[in-house]
Formats: C-alpha cells, sequence, structure tokens
C-alpha cells in the first residue's frame, strides 16, 4: 500500500436515471442496483491504494436514512444536499470538489455520465495524478473521449458491480465473442 488516496465520487442521480431511465425503462429492483462497495474494491485493487468515496445524494425532499446507513457501513462519506427546486445540488457539489481536488495530491475517479464535468474532470489530468471515469460506456458523454489521459471504466463489465446481467447492447471484442451467448 501507498500513502496516496484515490476519491470515487459518486453522483448517485445520474447512475440511478441512466440504470432506470435509459437501461432497464422502469426502477431496477434490487439485483439490479449497483453494489457500491464494489467500486471501493475495485479502485483499490486496481489502483493499488487507499480509497475514499463520497456519494453525492439530492436530500433537498428527504433523507433517505437506510440508505445513508448502508453507505456509512460500505465505507462511503455520504454528502446529503439541499437547495431549491430548480438547483442541480448534486452537480454544484461535485464540481466544487473536483475544483477543491485541484490543490491536493491523490487520484480521482468520478462515477457519472454527465458532461457538466467534462472542464473540471480535465483539469486533474496531469502527470502525477492518475483520473478516471466510472459508468455505462454506451451512456458517457461522449466529450470526455476528447480528453486524454482520462482512464475509463464499466459499471458492469469491468467493475462488476451488479449481481444481475443488465440488458445492455454492447460491442464486443471479437476475442470475447461467443456465438453460444446469442444461441441460448
Amino acid at each position: 500500500m501507498t500513502d496516496r488516496t484515490s476519491w470515487i465520487l459518486v453522483d448517485g442521480e445520474n447512475i440511478d436515471a441512466t440504470l432506470g431511465g435509459s437501461i432497464l425503462g422502469r426502477r431496477p429492483q434490487p439485483d439490479e442496483r449497483p453494489r457500491w462497495d464494489r467500486l471501493l474494491g475495485f479502485l483499490e485493487e486496481r489502483w493499488q491504494q487507499p480509497v475514499r468515496g463520497l456519494f453525492f445524494l439530492n436530500a433537498s425532499t428527504h433523507l433517505p436514512m437506510p440508505f445513508v446507513q448502508a453507505l456509512l457501513a460500505l465505507g462511503y462519506t455520504p454528502v446529503p444536499l439541499s437547495g431549491p427546486a430548480d438547483a442541480k445540488v448534486v452537480d454544484l457539489a461535485i464540481q466544487r470538489t473536483l475544483r477543491a481536488l485541484e490543490d491536493r495530491s491523490g487520484d480521482v475517479v468520478l462515477v457519472s455520465h454527465d458532461r457538466d464535468f467534462v472542464d473540471d474532470l480535465a483539469a486533474l489530468v496531469d502527470d502525477d495524478r492518475r483520473v478516471g471515469l466510472i459508468g455505462f460506456h454506451e451512456f458517457r458523454s461522449s466529450e470526455f473521449a476528447a480528453v486524454p489521459g482520462i482512464e475509463f471504466f464499466d459499471l458492469e463489465y469491468d467493475v462488476h458491480a451488479f449481481d444481475a446481467q443488465l440488458p445492455r447492447v454492447r460491442v464486443i471484442p471479437i476475442e470475447e465473442f461467443d456465438p453460444l451467448q446469442f444461441l441460448g
């Protein structure tokens, strides 16, 4: 292990909206929700250093205490936020956190697809810092791909954050192609 830390910033609203609205077309069942602890374990193993997770929540109307308690038990620091109905409080808080990390050492991974974070994430990329993005490859803003130095990880295929296979269509590298998956 090293003295260096990896920071994971989770945009829970974005991942939940993509999962429910774009992938499933309905509210996810419990086994279709990400196992958030797997993100911490994945990154700790991948980058070989301690990981600190910040999970941003919009708590303007209520604070989901069972979920907050679960996050705490998994090792995340919940960041419950409130603000006016028209304010994107989670996005604003993540942007501020990314900017604050510019002056700190450590590596950073954002869990989101949202293009609103492209500039702030790009500002973190340098020779001394690893920067990553976790999400569903097909839903991530294409603007992230234009930023050299960002590592991309798929929430399902790389992180293995789900207990159930999601109904996604993905491009299959020929070396991974198994015709039996389609003939079954």
